[in-house]
């Protein structure tokens, strides 16, 4: 099943016979307490500089969230989807939990984006899943509701099955257009959380076939050397049927995880797109 998405002049296609999709996740004030303020002056200039390092990095597509307390989110949403979309040919991840700002971002987007995202509690539906239709848009949809976030793989199949139903049969959103979020929790806090994670990606997959993707930096917080936690996990996860991540698209370690299980699981024919990384990188130490 592949899910599309369109920049002004560029198509993504996401699909389990495609290369790893890696949403960068840097244009998020959460825990960046400079960027909060200059959003707050509206400047956003940090936003160009983000934009170009996970452009450099490999992203294929950019999360722009705008959430800041004290600032009108909707407007600030909107400017920055338009200034990323001057800067690159990058399709967007529209990222936030207001649905006025999702109405204007979405409003602002020259293409068909990614929405970031919709839970399985019914208000949210009821208000998350007409913007996409009314957009044409694809969404996220994270398999938990209003009990919290399930323990178990069945049960997180359970909700993710009604939000397929209530997405295709009440609002005529394409099946393909429906990204799941299978879920990743803390390993340090729960030494199951990982496992239970890949059963729920290899059960969604072999049930529904659709795309998934999910925050990857969840699995190591809290523990020491992140990143190579997260590199570790992201080929397990691409084999059980992950086919995107919101992820940080300027730790080369990282992307070169994924690329290398690009290139493991069939996803770069003849490792064309590995040796072709491999000869830009080695061309850019020696003119560098």
């Amino acid at each position: 099943m592949h899910t599309t998405l369109r920049s002004r002049s560029n198509e993504l296609v996401v699909g389990h016979d495609q290369p790893f999709c890696i949403i960068g996740e840097r244009i998020n004030p959460t825990g960046r307490k400079r960027f909060q303020e200059q959003l707050r002056a509206g400047d956003l200039s940090q936003i160009e500089i983000d934009v170009a390092q996970q452009v450099e990095g490999g992203a294929h597509v950019l999360d722009v969230n705008m959430g800041v307390p004290l600032t009108d989110e909707a407007e600030l949403l909107a400017n920055a989807i338009k200034l990323v979309q001057k800067l690159c040919d990058l399709p967007i991840c529209i990222d936030s939990s207001v649905v006025e700002a999702l109405d204007a971002g979405l409003a602002a987007y020259e293409g068909k984006a990614l929405v970031n995202s919709v839970t399985g509690e019914d208000d949210r539906l009821a208000v998350i899943l007409p913007l996409v239709k009314k957009y044409g848009a694809a969404v996220i949809a994270l398999a938990n509701d209003e009990t919290g976030i399930p323990a178990t793989p069945d049960e997180r199949l359970v909700i993710t099955r009604k939000i397929v139903k209530v997405a295709t049969e009440q609002y005529g959103i394409p099946i393909e257009d429906i990204v799941i979020d299978p879920l990743a929790m803390t390993v340090g806090a729960d030494t199951e959380a990982v496992t239970i994670t890949l059963e729920t990606i290899q059960r969604i997959r072999d049930e529904f076939g659709l795309n998934m993707s999910m925050g990857a930096s969840n699995v190591s917080f809290g523990l020491p050397n992140r990143h190579l936690v997260n590199a570790a996990f992201l080929p397990m996860a691409a084999a059980h049927g992950l086919t995107s991540a919101i992820m940080d698209a300027r730790t080369p370690g990282i992307v070169t995880a994924v690329r290398a299980s690009d290139l493991l699981l069939g996803r770069d024919p003849w490792g064309a797109n590995w040796i072709a990384d491999f000869r830009a990188a080695n061309a850019a130490t020696a003119t560098g």
